[in-house]
Formats: C-alpha cells, sequence, structure tokens
C-alpha cells in the first residue's frame, strides 16, 4: 500500500536539518524550543534519578537517559521548524507585537485593587457562612 504524501512529508520534516523562515518568529519559537527542552532535560533526570537509580550500570542510569533526551531534543528542534507548527508561533509573535502593554503605575493600581476586592469578597462570604451555619443550628437542621 502506498503511503499518503501528509506521511512523507512528515516524516521528512522529521528527518530534514533544514530551517523554516529562519528570520520569522525567531524569539517566539527559541523560547517554545527552551521550554519544551527544560521538560525534557528535568524529565530525563528525574528518570535516571528515580526508576534507573537502582541500575548499577551507569549505561543505563545515564545512556537511555541521554538516548531519549537527545532523540526528544531533535524532535522539539523539528517540531518549531515544522511549517503549521512554525507558521502559527510567527502569528503568535506577530500578535504580541500588537498588544499596548499597562505602564508600572496602572499595573501595580489594577493589582492593589483585585487584591483588595478579593479580600473582601472573601470576608463576605466568610459573614454569609457564619450566618447560614447560625440559621441552621437555630431551626435544628445542624447539630453540633
Amino acid at each position: 500500500m502506498a503511503k499518503s504524501k501528509s506521511e512523507r512529508s512528515v516524516w521528512s520534516e522529521l528527518l530534514s536539518a533544514k530551517l523554516y523562515k529562519r528570520n520569522q518568529g525567531r524569539l517566539t519559537r527559541q523560547l517554545t524550543a527552551v521550554g519544551f527542552s527544560l521538560m525534557v532535560i528535568f524529565g530525563t533526570w528525574t528518570l535516571s534519578q528515580g526508576p534507573l537509580s537502582g541500575y548499577d550500570s551507569a549505561a543505563i542510569r545515564v545512556g537511555i537517559p541521554v538516548l531519549i533526551a537527545a532523540v526528544v531534543l531533535w524532535v522539539i528542534f523539528r517540531l518549531v521548524n515544522y511549517p503549521e507548527f512554525a507558521n502559527f508561533l510567527i502569528s503568535v509573535e506577530a500578535e504580541m507585537a500588537k498588544v499596548s502593554w499597562s505602564d508600572k503605575s496602572r499595573l501595580i493600581r489594577a493589582t492593589a485593587v483585585t487584591v483588595v476586592v478579593m479580600f473582601v469578597l472573601g470576608f463576605l462570604l466568610f459573614v454569609f457562612d457564619q450566618f447560614w451555619i447560625w440559621f441552621f443550628k437555630l431551626i435544628g437542621f445542624l447539630k453540633f
């Protein structure tokens, strides 16, 4: 049976070393790759310190996590250069450039308002809760 064109393109992209639109969305693609890579590195370190720590052989304890990390890091490199995903990341960077960010004083004021409102609402919920506890004890529904 012949393979479909999309299956061949995924494998050809995975085995290719070319960069897709190398100067577009560089920062977003680099930060995405760094984030994924950190997850892989911490995961393989946990693998070597956890399930594989009982093995005396360094080839197993260190070699398997290094092999897994190398393969997955290559897949991450190819993922950020895969045309559909790369175009998405390029679009994300373009949209983030359009965002108007607040200045520091407005950010501090908005944070203060949010924190105060959360404390007021928390206090109100506490008061309502105490009222209902008192009311249900009064009518005999709650017995302590």
